[in-house]
């Protein structure tokens, strides 16, 4: 018998783009846009890299797990506890993009960084939105 309050769940934000694959890719790759739409760090998008995203209630660390341009993006993300994995998957759909992103790996008891996520990457996704819209193709 399964018991689902002690299996890890994910958060999962997907959404549509009136953009193109590589211009979403630059918004997720280059430091100073990341910056505009999530937070500051010292992205590099090289497999291996250690980084950090630092705001005003602290930092996360990071690595780049996969790095696959304007397809897929994979990051650990370990923060106040949490251990997890961020995927981004960038799929062409039409003349825009379908961008899913997941975060993986949050256990039983970790309901405050479940919901702050599901919130966080919803609202961080309408960020980078408007981050793309003022962008020069």
């Amino acid at each position: 018998m399964n018991d689902t309050s002690l299996q890890t769940r994910t958060v999962t934000v997907e959404r549509e783009f009136a953009h193109p694959p590589e211009k979403i890719w630059r918004a997720l790759t280059q430091p100073h846009l990341i910056e505009a739409w999530l937070m500051k760090n010292d992205f590099v998008p090289a497999l291996n890299h250690r980084f950090s995203l630092r705001g005003d209630w602290g930092s996360v660390d990071c690595q780049v797990l996969e790095i696959e341009p304007n397809r897929s993006l994979s990051y650990t993300w370990a923060a106040m506890g949490l251990d997890s994995v961020v995927t981004w998957t960038l799929t062409p759909a039409g003349a825009g993009t379908h961008l899913k992103v997941e975060q993986t790996g949050f256990q039983p008891g970790q309901d405050a960084a479940y919901n702050g996520a599901k919130y966080g990457w919803n609202k961080f996704t309408t960020t980078l939105d408007e981050v793309l819209a003022k962008l020069d193709d």
